[in-house]
């Protein structure tokens, strides 16, 4: 029997198991050396989030709760890295932890699934739409204030079954998992950033390692994707810089275009009654300076009363 060389510590989801099945060809891409049967071990670990499927996350301990049985088995030493959404990844790290390799990004937008309507301006006034995003309830709203939304937790399949089984008339999900689950067949249509700006990293897969192992860092060097890492820089850099322990709806983008960055960020309230943008271009270097630029300015407009703490992550499902 193969001793691993390489544990992958995910979720048991479809879609977790695929971005650490993909994180596994890679690797053995990059390495021959794990190409080889059983040198690279998937270990699925079951998180809180995965137990606990009733509420909204945000009610019950935020997006932490899938991250955090998983970083416990690393620091225990009993997996090498972690393969995660870096939309589900708190603003910080425990402490021994860190990203420093991310895949190249995907479809950064969202997907209406709404049988027989192709838009949210076709959606029939009154109709029921399920989310567990604060951030798509929110710009929704913003936008339908006639629709109803209510709270819709699960994976990708849970969620498009309850529509099929009509327990809610509409859903969105990122494309990013549509697409790499191969379910171009639930007609999906697309959402222009403009009308629903996606969330922070939404679309990049990240992998996390020990701080301290050097090892894991050289077998991952290859793999780590030199945009999606400007762009996240910029858009992590904002929600830190918004306290991601704030259930304040919170999106953005950031587009690499040569050596420019396109960088848009809003900040909307839970009901969707405001909504404050901002954007800006610069240099790719800028990234992270970029993003905290952003965040001081949609503070500043915000004002007393719009942010609402408490001792949580931004979340995202």
């Amino acid at each position: 029997m193969t001793v691993p060389i390489v544990r992958i510590g995910t979720r048991g989801s479809p879609l977790a198991l695929w971005q650490a099945n993909e994180v596994r060809r890679r690797l053995g891409k990059a390495h021959p050396e794990l190409a080889v049967d059983g040198a690279v071990h998937i270990e699925i670990i079951r998180t809180s989030g995965d137990r606990m499927q009733q509420g909204p996350l945000s009610d019950i301990g935020g997006k932490g709760l899938f991250t955090k049985e998983i970083e416990e088995a690393m620091l225990d030493d009993a997996i090498d890295i972690a393969v995660h959404s870096m939309k589900d990844v708190p603003t910080w790290f425990p402490d021994g932890l860190v990203i420093d390799c991310l895949l190249p990004r995907a479809d950064f937008r969202d997907a209406l699934i709404a049988p027989g309507f192709n838009t949210i301006a076709d959606l029939p006034a009154g109709i029921t739409v399920g989310t567990a995003s604060l951030r798509r309830k929110a710009m929704l709203l913003h936008r339908r204030p006639d629709l109803k939304v209510v709270p819709l937790r699960g994976n990708v399949d849970t969620r498009l079954g309850k529509v099929s089984a009509g327990e809610v008339d509409a859903t969105f999900l990122a494309l990013a998992g549509l697409n790499r689950l191969g379910r171009d067949d639930v007609g999906a249509h697309p959402v222009a950033p403009e009308e629903m700006l996606p969330a922070v990293c939404q679309g990049v897969v990240g992998i996390e390692r020990r701080e301290n192992d050097n090892r894991i860092a050289e077998l991952l060097a290859p793999l780590n994707d030199s945009e999606a890492a400007l762009t996240s820089a910029a858009e992590r850099t904002l929600l830190a810089g918004l306290d991601g322990s704030c259930r304040t709806p919170i999106a953005a983008l950031a587009q690499v275009d040569g050596n420019d960055m396109y960088f848009r960020a809003a900040i909307v309230r839970p009901d969707g009654s405001e909504l404050i943008e901002t954007e800006r271009r610069g240099a790719v270097a800028d990234a992270a300076r970029m993003g905290e630029d952003a965040a001081n300015e949609l503070r500043g407009k915000a004002g007393p009363g719009f942010f609402i703490e408490t001792d949580i992550d931004n979340v995202d499902d």
